[in-house]
């Protein structure tokens, strides 16, 4: 079963909204069942629901988020995820650091989508607006790199050595 991991700082905004336009995608497609769609944090604390903001702008593009509970990256996690997709480069060299076997498969999610791959921003700081901007251009990201994503995940490139 192909596997995808959404990751972004906290797993309370960015990364559920990933995986639930993600899924929706797939419900689209036809094949909902056929994958495993996960997200996580990399300074999450477990068990935590979506930010408020976060619940109204996913119910906005029509996505239900408000189950989700926030889970801490861990090796598991990830070994179990054929690609992993992250908001920041900075969470992109963190994980190829300390999970260095896993470097082939972590990638920002503007690289599956855009010519010049660019940071996702944190938006617990930011006001309202710029929060509702960012739960769509997330979504917006997922849904036009969809057939990208799921390539990549189906026929991965060979590891570079």
């Amino acid at each position: 079963m192909p596997s995808i991991l959404f990751v972004c700082t906290g797993n309370r905004y960015r990364s559920p909204i990933a995986e639930a336009c993600f899924k929706k995608c797939l419900q689209h497609a036809g094949t909902p069942g056929n994958w495993a769609v996960h997200s996580a944090g990399t300074w999450a604390k477990d068990g935590l629901p979506p930010v408020p903001n976060a619940i109204q702008d996913a119910k906005e593009l029509g996505l239900e988020i408000y189950a989700h509970r926030s889970r801490q990256v861990d090796a598991t996690i990830l070994a179990q995820s054929e690609l992993i997709l992250v908001m920041e480069s900075g969470q992109k060299e963190a994980l190829q650091v300390e999970f260095s076997g896993m470097t082939d498969k972590i990638h920002l999610l503007t690289e599956m989508v855009e010519t010049f791959p660019y940071d996702i921003p944190d938006p617990i700081s930011l006001d309202n607006a710029a929060q509702k901007l960012i739960a769509h251009e997330v979504c917006d990201l997922v849904t036009r790199g969809f057939n990208a994503i799921c390539n990549h995940v189906q026929h991965p490139p060979k590891p570079a050595h």
